[in-house]
């Protein structure tokens, strides 16, 4: 586990992009920058339960806490990691699945890189590595993504087993709170220059927060955001496209036109320009092209059905 590399959410602040380039609602809720950046983007009534209310980011500081919960119900540790776009895709699908049961099953989510203990105590070769707890004791899943309705089987059975041994209480979701709890300092002074339209001194400031905690997932994430701004902000839209179209295999024409795709919304354009490029390339070529699109899996979200259509599509262009 100690080569596990990071990188690795949801929501930036809508700031003043061209004509074309407004950040649809996939982009802005990509992250979690807290209420600052929510109200315009679909944060739930006060009141209402948080989406992936039963989920729960794990470290080595409060694995603990959270293993004693498997006391009153399983508690399913995922281990993901950045490198890992698909073990952060199955994790999503994974919370997805778990809140489906209604605080019978918590998932706990721990990022391999950033808890390299919690992958060593699983004894985790790998990610995905899905462990659940039922009173402190291991109950390997599967180390492996499989398909949504496999999980569902699986969780069944693990809810049968808790039962037998006397485990079927119930977790709390996490609500939303009347007042919104506070954003890390960093983190708001991204927002804050965000708001200003200072895209450079947000990304100035996501990536002092990485810097002092590597494990930052949401600035990591709203960093790939920042870093779409600051690419489609001084385009003109006119020209790219009409670049583009005269060189159909100039990568870096494609690339802006597929930037402007998704800033304005036309996610799925986006993705077939890319894989398609993917096809017609070789070398560095290609791998510039691949990792734009991995990016832009970020900024759109892991969770999203288009990313998920998409990377399967990247995944047979590249084998």
């Amino acid at each position: 586990m100690n080569e596990f590399q990071h990188q690795q959410p949801r929501r930036p602040a809508e700031t003043a992009p061209p004509p074309e380039a407004a950040l649809p609602s996939s982009v802005r809720g990509a992250v979690d920058l807290g209420a600052a950046a929510a109200a315009g983007a679909g944060a739930p009534p006060t009141g209402e339960y948080r989406p992936g209310g039963y989920r729960r980011e794990v470290t080595g500081a409060d694995f603990q806490e959270v293993a004693q919960l498997s006391t009153q119900v399983p508690v399913v540790f995922a281990l993901w990691a950045g490198f890992s776009q698909q073990s952060v895709a199955f994790t999503d699908t994974l919370e997805q699945v778990v809140d489906g049961y209604g605080g019978r099953l918590l998932l706990a989510s721990v990022d391999a890189e950033a808890a390299p203990e919690i992958a060593q105590m699983f004894q985790a070769q790998s990610v995905p590595t899905v462990v659940a707890l039922l009173g402190g004791r291991p109950v390997p899943l599967f180390n492996s993504t499989v398909p949504p309705e496999q999980v569902t089987q699986l969780l069944d059975e693990l809810l049968a087993l808790a039962e037998q041994n006397g485990i079927a209480g119930t977790v709390e979701p996490a609500r939303a709170d009347d007042e919104p709890e506070p954003l890390p300092p960093l983190h708001q002074e991204a927002v804050d220059a965000l708001e200003v339209g200072d895209v450079d001194a947000a990304e100035a400031a996501y990536r002092k927060a990485i810097a002092e905690n590597p494990g930052d997932r949401e600035a990591k994430l709203a960093l790939t955001q920042v870093h779409l701004l600051q690419r489609v902000l001084p385009l003109d839209a006119g020209t790219v496209r009409a670049e583009a179209a005269a060189a159909p295999d100039d990568v870096a024409a494609q690339l802006a036109v597929a930037d402007l795709d998704v800033s304005g919304g036309h996610v799925e354009d986006a993705f077939r320009r890319l894989l398609d490029l993917v096809r017609r390339t070789a070398g560095e070529d290609r791998d510039a092209v691949r990792l734009r699109l991995l990016e832009l899996f970020d900024v759109v979200g892991a969770e999203d059905p288009r990313v998920v259509t998409a990377r399967g599509a990247l995944m047979r262009a590249l084998f």
